[in-house]
This record gives C-alpha cells, structure tokens and sequence, in this order.
C-alpha cells in the first residue's frame, strides 16, 4: 500500500520562498508520474507541477513557470517543491499525488491519479 506524507507549507509573504516535501512509503517514485495540484479558496483543484519518469521530463504549470521547481532525491522516494516568489495567488491547499501507470497525456488530470498525500496549507500574505 502506497502512503504519501507531506511536510512544509505555512504562511510566507508575497515574494518569499517555500519548499514542500513529499515522502512515500510502499513504493518509490521510478515510475509513472509524482505530481502536486493545488486547490486555491473556493476554486477547483489545479496542476501544479509533475514529474514524468518514462521520459525523466519536470512539467510545470503556466501560472508557476520560472517560479516553481520539482525535484526528486537520489533514492526516488521525496518529492520536493521548490516555490520561488510567490504571489497571493499562490495561496492554496498543496497536494502530492503519484501513480505508477499514468500516461503523459493524462498528467495534468488530477482525477488520473491514484494516490494522494493529506494536503498542507500555503498562505502567501504580507
């Protein structure tokens, strides 16, 4: 059984960096996808930013490009998110999420993923 913890997050102000991370148990991030969505106040769940292993390619969403950063440790079981000046628009509930089997076409689909990590709060505010 595949768990996903997450740690990181909290209250930042606007230009300020955060980095969150992901651990897995049962499994390792070697394949299929490891992504984090995001779902702002009263908004729907959104992609973030992914890392696919059948191609080693990171995919980043348009409102985070330049910004944001996925990454993975040597042993392929944390993911990381490096969060780079941000914005109040950055402010949401963060996710984790991984499946073993998901296609590229599928990656930015947050119901495509199997398992998901129990969320932690990002506040951007001054």
């Amino acid at each position: 059984q595949v768990q996903l913890v997450q740690s990181g997050g909290g209250l930042v102000q606007p230009g300020g960096s955060l980095r969150l991370s992901c651990a897995a148990s049962g499994a390792t991030f070697r394949n299929g996808a490891v992504a984090w969505f995001r779902q702002p106040p009263g908004k729907e769940r959104e992609f973030v930013a992914a890392l696919f292993r059948n191609n080693g390619r990171t995919y980043l969403g348009d409102s985070v490009k330049g910004r944001f950063t996925i990454s993975t440790d040597n042993a392929k079981s944390t993911v990381f998110l490096q969060m780079n000046s941000l914005k109040s628009e950055d402010t949401a509930v963060y996710y984790c999420a991984y499946d073993q089997r998901l296609i590229l076409s599928s990656l930015r689909l947050s119901r495509e993923y199997d398992y998901w990590a129990q969320g932690t709060q990002v506040t951007v505010s001054s």
